[in-house]
């Protein structure tokens, strides 16, 4: 089982226009974004390189316009050292039309450009723990309590649980064909991301009201998805509080350059 090597799929186009990370930076597209001088995309793919589980990479974005206003990204594509595909309208399509292109039994990691924190040790330990749990599809978490400890001045969105409050980390492990119909229901509740009660209602309205009233653990409800959607979904509880931080504002920037910068 732990011998499984993955495509990893990275999404990397941007959700919108206007966003004022592009404002302030003067980049082209999110993706391009520079933590400590190194574009977060950049920062990505040399952490799925140098992990011994990814076999192959591809990217879905950034938008073919802005491949040359990268050096590293244009050479990379070039020499298909990764791939590349046009990004659809949204990044549930965008995984889901980069799955299409890859035969069935392929196991498919999909993650995100704007984790520049993102490692290989985070990547392995996620990977491994997919595997490991026998599910059809793997979610990773982190505490939010580690969060907090770690990075006081994180600002998260938080899952609470009876069991504990969880964040998630854009690490998605496709185990089986079967998993990829769960992209098809992601479509579905992708705009209400930020949104845990109404992602939280694909469970069913029991389901939120135990939620609500604090009645619900993560594994009961793991458990409760699975079964709506006759897939098995599992999560890998990840100790690397900084795999849950990615870059959707100017403060994310700052806290991510910050803990770089203490790293460096």
């Amino acid at each position: 089982m732990t011998a499984k090597r993955f495509t990893a799929i990275v999404l990397a186009a941007d959700r919108h226009d206007n966003d004022p990370l592009l404002e302030a930076s003067g980049v082209c597209c999110k993706a391009l974004l520079k933590i400590d001088g190194t574009p977060m995309l950049q920062r990505v793919i040399s952490a799925l390189q140098s992990s011994e589980q990814v076999e192959t990479i591809l990217l879905a974005g950034p938008a073919r316009e802005h491949l040359a206003n990268s050096e590293y990204l244009a050479h990379a594509i070039e020499t298909q050292q990764v791939g590349w595909r046009a990004p659809a309208d949204s990044p549930s399509n965008s995984a889901w039309q980069a799955m299409q292109c890859l035969a069935d039994e392929t196991p498919v990691l999909v993650t995100t450009a704007d984790n520049p924190l993102l490692s290989a040790e985070i990547i392995n330990c996620f990977l491994a723990g997919a595997v490991q749990s026998g599910a059809d599809l793997a979610v990773g978490i982190v505490s939010f309590p580690s969060v907090q400890a770690k990075f006081p001045k994180a600002k998260k969105t938080v899952t609470r649980f009876r069991d504990g409050d969880f964040c998630g980390c854009n690490l998605f492990a496709f185990l089986t064909p079967e998993a990829r119909r769960v992209a098809a229901v992601w479509r579905k509740v992708e705009q209400q991301r930020k949104n845990p009660l109404r992602i939280i209602s694909q469970l069913g309205w029991w389901s939120v009201l135990n939620y609500l009233l604090g009645r619900l653990t993560l594994d009961q409800a793991l458990t409760r998805l699975s079964r709506r959607l006759a897939v098995d979904i599992r999560p890998v509880h990840l100790p690397f509080p900084e795999a849950s931080i990615d870059v959707d504002s100017i403060a994310d920037q700052e806290l991510v350059e910050e803990i770089t910068g203490s790293v460096n």
